[in-house]
């Protein structure tokens, strides 16, 4: 099942409001009832109870009108002409409101989503909304990603939530199941993203995506344990990160050299100060050495492989290479004149 995004007030709180609503209008209209019952007349001639009144209410209101109980002086017939037919219209704007808002969320969504088959092509597909998944997507909108371009697969129900709450199209179902991948429309998409909270959920939803795409889609998968990795590669992921080594080498960073941490986190967290980029190498930067450069430069991909700046190769930039470097992140301060 596929969950867009709310761009207003959700059909059950319309409900509610209406609800309460018309509760408000046949109380506002008992009272005035009860306050002039000596003015109506029923057919037992014995005066109007309080069962009466709302008796009297809901049939008048609903348009039923049995004619069991009628106004019978000036003052109650003034009223029904200048309130409780005034409510009575009311009363039916509120009913059939209702009936048009839940028509009209159906036919939205189903626009929504016919329009949603037809447009989504190059986009992410993050498998798995725990702490890792979140952070790929925070990282994705960092970066310049457009929401609408990012499309999460979860089976939990508050994940779900959560990812629909933070403005994302979210896919109900395992992503093991090649049926919720393609309707992530997963052979349209730029990359994979295997997020989930095992390895052996990652390994198979490595394998399902290589069968559906032909290894045509990057793969990005996050394992816990090293000795996964191979066979994670061997799935067809072209990218495995191992979350618990990189944690296990921060550790030992943290006692061996504990200013090196401080520069990770920097380097990881956004607006703090220094961050990783990446671009396109300029023609004036062309046949010029990388150390050379204003930025810091600390890396260039070259047709697809990384080449540091300690290998010969990378003494010269190349016509095509992606420079990695570090740049300022922290937030602009604002001046006032």
């Amino acid at each position: 099942m596929i969950h867009f995004p709310a761009q207003r007030r959700g059909p059950l709180s319309a409900l509610s409001l209406r609800l309460l609503a018309a509760l408000g209008l046949v109380l506002a209209t008992v009272l005035v009832v009860w306050l002039d019952r000596d003015g109506y007349r029923d057919v037992n001639e014995d005066g109007l109870t309080l069962l009466d009144c709302f008796y009297y209410t809901v049939v008048s209101l609903s348009t039923t009108g049995y004619g069991d109980i009628t106004p019978a002086s000036p003052s109650a017939r003034l009223i029904n002409v200048l309130f409780i037919t005034p409510a009575r219209v009311l009363f039916l704007i509120i009913l059939v409101g209702t009936t048009l808002e839940v028509l009209t969320e159906q036919y939205r969504t189903g626009r929504r989503l016919s329009r949603w088959r037809r447009s989504v092509k190059d986009h992410v597909i993050i498998c798995g909304y725990g702490t890792k998944g979140r952070s790929a997507v925070s990282a994705l909108l960092e970066n310049g990603a457009d929401k609408s371009k990012i499309v999460v697969v979860e089976r939990s129900g508050p994940a779900l939530r959560q990812a629909t709450s933070n403005g994302l199209v979210t896919i109900e179902g395992s992503a093991t199941r090649s049926s919720v991948l393609e309707e992530a429309h997963i052979r349209t998409a730029k990359a994979v993203i295997i997020a989930t909270d095992s390895d052996d959920a990652s390994v198979l939803v490595a394998l399902t995506v290589r069968q559906l795409t032909a290894g045509q889609v990057r793969i990005i998968a996050a394992v816990r344990e090293a000795e996964n990795a191979p066979l994670l590669k061997q799935s067809g992921a072209h990218h495995v990160i191992v979350s618990s080594a990189t944690a296990g080498r921060l550790l030992g960073l943290s006692t061996s050299a504990p200013p090196l941490i401080d520069v990770v986190e920097d380097l990881l967290t956004p607006g703090q100060g220094m961050a990783l980029a990446m671009r396109s190498a300029e023609r004036s930067e062309v046949g010029r050495s990388p150390r050379e450069l204003e930025s810091l430069v600390i890396a260039l991909v070259r047709r697809g492989k990384v080449v540091t700046l300690n290998d010969r190769a990378a003494a010269t930039i190349e016509t095509g290479d992606m420079l990695v470097h570090v740049r300022d992140d922290r937030p602009q301060a604002t001046t006032t004149v």
